[in-house]
């Protein structure tokens, strides 16, 4: 029973995380590394991830420079961005990257917003199905004469407040990344 707690714990908290790295590539109105992290750049035949052919920087609150380690990928590295459903503009050099990370619009905020929304929405969903999945096990383990009444009630007590727990955790990532998509 104990152990239904646990792995039910280890699932809620990959689907924070996991909601966490879905927010991170949303695009707000300031620079970010991890916007790239999706981003895969053909080289050499192969498909890489962004951060493993350069080096990617935030010198400035709305600009983003990235220096591939080959000069060769500059090319390459520049048309991942613009195939990516990101809507920016890259500008090379030759040697380096550029891009300049423009304010939402209202519109935009919305879109993002109403975006982030939907993935913790999810994910709230989500969370509430590892609790039911946690109580189905416990009822099992309740009818195999491995609980008792009383034991399968507390269990499912600690897993409604774990439950509590990460769907606040939920929202709490959900308004921070609120907040930055409306702040300028």
């Amino acid at each position: 029973m104990h152990n239904v707690i646990v792995t039910s714990e280890e699932r809620m908290k990959k689907t924070v995380a996991s909601l966490k790295e879905g927010f991170a590539s949303l695009r707000t109105g300031r620079a970010s590394a991890a916007l790239f992290d999706k981003i895969r750049v053909d080289s050499y035949g192969d498909k890489s991830p962004l951060n493993q052919v350069a080096n990617i920087s935030i010198p400035e609150a709305r600009l983003i420079v990235i220096q591939p380690w080959d000069k060769n990928l500059i090319g390459e590295i520049e048309k991942a961005i613009r195939s990516s459903e990101l809507s920016l503009n890259p500008s090379n050099d030759g040697k380096v990257i550029r891009i300049a990370i423009p304010p939402l619009t209202g519109e935009r905020r919305k879109e993002v917003a109403k975006l982030a929304k939907n993935q913790a929405e999810q994910s709230r969903v989500a969370v509430r199905n590892i609790r039911r999945d946690g109580n189905d096990e416990l009822k099992k383990f309740l009818k195999e004469g491995e609980l008792t009444e009383d034991e399968e009630s507390r269990s499912s007590e600690a897993l409604q407040k774990l439950t509590d727990n990460y769907i606040n955790k939920v929202n709490q990532v959900l308004e921070e990344k609120e907040k930055e998509i409306m702040e300028d």
